[in-house]
């Protein structure tokens, strides 16, 4: 039987992966490419510049020469011939379970893994059925009773919704072990295009895979509150849509500010009265700088809080629901029994998903 403090649930381990290829230079070559008004393509490079970003990794090799014919080593995105909707499926379909089993093994749970009860996958990026989720039971072994949730198109913040999912099963089964896997491989949904915004939206978006293991062993990070806070009259700032070439971005540059006004008022609710000086571990989802600068702001934070959330933006960029757990695994290896933390992403809607925890 495990050992546990009632009704608490704990994320005890985090595991993170991305696929083998850094394109971030390439993805800014091609997009160079794009722009033929020169105010449009100035005003990008001061972008990339701010950007604080240093590599991005996908599943498409990038081209000797981006500018050229192809984005891609293999012709995946070849100019004037951009794959479907249906062709990229099939070539996430192909993608997703390696990359999951490469992050689950990092879990170093060993035969462990087996035996989850629960088996929670979040994706936006894509879709198929049987899915994922059957996939991976059956190469890890586990058993086809396992209780499996899939979260699908929430964005940026479905990871949140996974971890309060397998808290309300740890909560009420103390014996649950659930595996949570978030993948993303946002790269397959480049577009060719010449709006500017649509462009911008792609110059942070990356691949990437986190794993975690859910219990009531009293180890790791203590699930404590979750609080949803919904930014009004913003659920045009970000939109993700299915298109006939793959999934749409639309993502505003009036986000940050829609961030810093939508958490102001609703900070001491986030913190459930607990002062700012309280909390010793900052998790943000790094959606981009200006997002990091806008929760420093809106917090009033020192500059040192936001370091976790900042090296993971400069070392892979957005990988949407994965990317908060690659924060939190960071946090994690460096925490000390008793601290609090706040962690918070974003997404469609305007919605800031919100956690407090704390070291067990």
């Amino acid at each position: 039987m495990v050992t546990s403090t009632q009704g608490r649930a704990y994320l005890n381990h985090v595991a993170s992966a991305v696929p083998p290829n850094e394109v971030h230079g390439a993805f800014v070559r091609f997009a160079d490419t794009l722009l033929a008004d020169p105010r449009h393509a100035k005003l990008f490079r001061r972008m990339v510049d701010r950007a604080e970003i240093h590599r991005r990794y996908s599943v498409l090799a990038p081209a000797e020469d981006p500018s050229g014919p192809s984005v891609d080593a293999q012709g995946f995105f070849h100019r004037g011939a951009f794959p479907s909707t249906s062709v990229r499926m099939q070539r996430y379909q192909a993608e997703a379970l390696p990359l999951a089993l490469r992050t689950v093994d990092r879990l170093g749970l060993g035969p462990e893994v087996a035996r989850a009860s629960h088996l929670i996958v979040t994706s936006c990026t894509g879709l198929y059925a049987p899915g994922l989720d059957l996939e991976l039971a059956a190469a890890l072994g586990i058993p086809p009773a396992v209780e499996r949730t899939m979260v699908g198109f929430m964005g940026c913040y479905a990871a949140f919704n996974a971890l309060k999912l397998a808290r309300h099963i740890v909560r009420s089964d103390a014996e649950a072990r659930v595996l949570i896997v978030n993948l993303e491989l946002c790269t397959l949904h480049l577009q060719e295009t010449s709006d500017l915004e649509q462009i911008l939206s792609f110059l942070v978006f990356a691949d990437g895979c986190a794993a975690a293991w859910v219990t009531a062993e009293p180890k790791g990070l203590t699930l404590d509150r979750f609080r949803t806070v919904l930014v009004p009259e913003s659920a045009d700032l970000i939109t993700w849509n299915v298109g006939d070439q793959g999934f749409d971005m639309r993502l505003s540059g009036q986000v940050p500010g829609a961030i810093s006004h939508g958490l102001k008022p609703v900070a001491a609710e986030i913190l459930d009265g607990a002062a700012v000086s309280d909390i010793d571990l900052w998790a943000v989802h790094p959606g981009g700088r200006s997002v990091l600068d806008a929760v420093q702001g809106a917090f009033d934070l020192p500059a040192e809080a936001l370091g976790a959330s900042r090296r993971v933006l400069a070392d892979f960029g957005n990988m949407s629901s994965a990317t908060i757990m690659f924060v939190l695994e960071r946090l994690m290896a460096a925490a000390e029994p008793g601290q609090r933390g706040a962690a918070m992403s974003f997404g469609p809607g305007l919605t800031a998903e919100t956690m407090l925890f704390h070291a067990a």
